[in-house]
C-alpha cells in the first residue's frame, strides 16, 4: 500500500480486533476436473478445469448460514476462505459444484456431488474437499 502509513493500518487491525474479539480466519479449498473416460478416477487423460463454478455453504456457531461462490483457476482449483471472529467461526459446511464453461466437459460426474464437511481446524488452516469432476457428453473411443 504505498503512501499509506504502515502506523494507520497497524491500528486499523488493532481496532478490529478490539472490536471483533479474537479475529479466526478459515479457508476451503477443492479442485475440479475433467473425467474424460467417466471411470470416476482422475488419470492421465484427465485434465482440471479453469472457470468451473463452485458453491460453499457454512453454517456458523452461532446459527448464521455463510454462502460463497467461487470460481476455479487455470489449475482447477477454487479456494474460499473468510477472517470472522472465533466466536462465529464456521462449524460445518457443504460444498458443491454448480457449472462448468466447457463446451465437451460439462455432465456433473457424480449425481451425489455436494460434500458435507465438520470445520473444527483452528485458525489460519485449510481443509482440502474432495475433487469434484465434469464428464464428456460422449465418452471417447479410446476410452472403450
Amino acid at each position: 500500500m504505498a503512501g499509506f502509513p504502515r502506523w494507520a493500518l497497524m491500528g486499523l487491525m488493532a481496532v478490529q480486533l478490539f472490536y471483533f474479539g479474537m479475529a479466526w480466519t478459515g479457508q476451503i479449498n477443492g479442485r475440479v476436473y475433467c473425467d474424460v473416460c467417466a471411470d470416476g478416477s482422475m488419470g492421465p487423460e484427465d485434465y482440471f478445469l479453469e472457470g468451473a463454478e463452485v458453491a460453499v455453504l457454512c453454517l456458523t456457531k452461532s446459527g448464521e448460514v455463510l454462502n460463497y461462490q467461487a470460481f476455479t483457476n487455470s489449475k482447477g482449483t477454487f479456494t474460499v476462505a473468510e477472517t470472522m471472529p472465533e466466536s462465529n467461526r464456521w462449524d460445518m459446511c457443504l460444498a458443491r459444484q454448480i457449472n462448468s464453461i466447457h463446451q465437451y466437459c460439462n455432465t456433473p460426474g457424480d449425481t451425489f456431488s455436494a460434500t458435507k464437511f465438520s470445520y473444527s481446524l483452528s485458525s489460519g488452516r485449510s481443509y482440502m474437499v474432495r475433487p469434484f469432476s465434469y464428464q464428456p457428453v460422449k465418452t471417447p473411443m479410446y476410452c472403450r
